[in-house]
């Protein structure tokens, strides 16, 4: 079995450092090969692209913007009205991408619009969405670049996000048929809205393109106190022959490098 690949997730990770650029640098020196970014678009993309090529560091994953956060917005790929802000925010997208040489993108569907009642606009918004993720796989397919869609978990994070489970995801990609857009599993979000770990991720390993982790209910390192046992998961995860990217989007309870141990340790064992 290869071992699992990791990538910091520069967003989450080393915010001890001001600037995208630095927090690179600081990933690879604590022994990341790869990183993964929220919203790159306020960091000069010249800058970016300099430290990347001078540490080598692969830049994995970057997401659609969110609109206007100020406004309420997470995302636009499903929210109706907005299908024009959703291509602009692509385009920008495809920019960095391009860039950074960075081949996935996760397509952000966004939130039940404010005063909508969510069964009343479902089938809207998941029918604005398929058309959006049809448009965007195949702008994305001619540059080689896979596109994610993430549940994100309406429990205790985002009570009015759409895409709020694997099952729904999947039904969604069904809807789309294009083989350039895959799910991607934040395993915080799975545990929170679903639990089954082991079932879901057997069934929906063939479809996963990205993996995330973060202990549960904190959202803290993986071995940190919770829920979850990542020994476990990271074996299942290997016993399926997963190859993607796991990306380590949590909250430190510290610094960074002081809760590193879990994975410096994993590097060693698997002699990464």
């Amino acid at each position: 079995m290869a071992p699992l690949k990791f990538c910091a997730n520069i967003s989450w990770l080393f915010t001890e450092l001001p600037d995208l650029s630095q927090r690179i640098l600081a990933a690879a020196a604590a022994g990341f090969r790869a990183v993964e970014a929220a919203w790159p678009y306020d960091s000069d993309l010249q800058e970016l692209q300099r430290v990347r090529k001078a540490t080598g560091v692969e830049v994995v994953l970057l997401n659609t913007p969110p609109g206007d956060v100020k406004a309420g917005d997470l995302g636009l790929g499903a929210v109706p009205g907005r299908e024009s802000e959703f291509r602009e925010g692509l385009d920008l997208s495809l920019k960095y991408a391009r860039a950074l040489d960075c081949k996935r993108i996760h397509l952000m569907a966004g939130r039940v619009p404010v005063d909508s009642d969510r069964a009343t606009v479902t089938k809207e918004m998941e029918a604005v969405f398929v058309q959006n993720l049809k448009f965007a796989a195949d702008i994305l397919s001619k540059e080689g670049i896979t596109g994610l869609i993430e549940p994100i978990n309406t429990r205790i994070t985002d009570p009015t996000y759409f895409l709020e489970s694997p099952h729904q995801a999947s039904a969604i990609l069904e809807k789309v048929g294009k083989p350039n857009l895959k799910l991607q599993m934040d395993i915080f979000h799975w545990q929170i809205m679903d639990g089954n770990l082991t079932q879901n991720i057997q069934k929906y390993i063939s479809i996963i393109g990205h993996v995330q982790v973060a202990q549960v209910p904190g959202r803290n390192e993986p071995d940190s106190d919770g829920e979850l046992s990542y020994n476990y998961l990271f074996n299942t995860l290997e016993n399926l022959g997963y190859q993607g990217y796991i990306g380590c989007e949590y909250k430190p309870l510290g610094s960074t490098d002081e809760g590193l141990g879990w994975i410096k340790e994993y590097w060693t064992r698997t002699k990464c």
